[in-house]
């Protein structure tokens, strides 16, 4: 079994695996944790995912926050 620990923090921009009926596929990190708040960057559209569904969704990571005060 391998385990693959990914770590996303408030701000980052992902790319997700399936395009949003806007026409857009990037998304913010808005709330990390047992669930994740992501919002589309094309609507503004807010969206709550189960941690496992939206690792399971993420193609990559575009841009990640370089605010590290948020965390503290």
């Amino acid at each position: 079994m391998i385990v693959v620990i990914d770590k996303f923090n408030i701000g980052d921009v992902v790319q997700l695996k399936k395009v949003h009926p806007c026409g857009e596929n990037k998304w913010e990190v808005m709330r990390t944790g047992v669930d994740f708040r992501i919002k589309c960057l094309g609507c503004e559209r807010q969206v709550w995912l189960a941690r496992r569904e939206f690792i399971r969704r993420v193609k990559k990571v575009i841009s990640t926050s370089s605010d590290d005060s948020i965390k503290k």
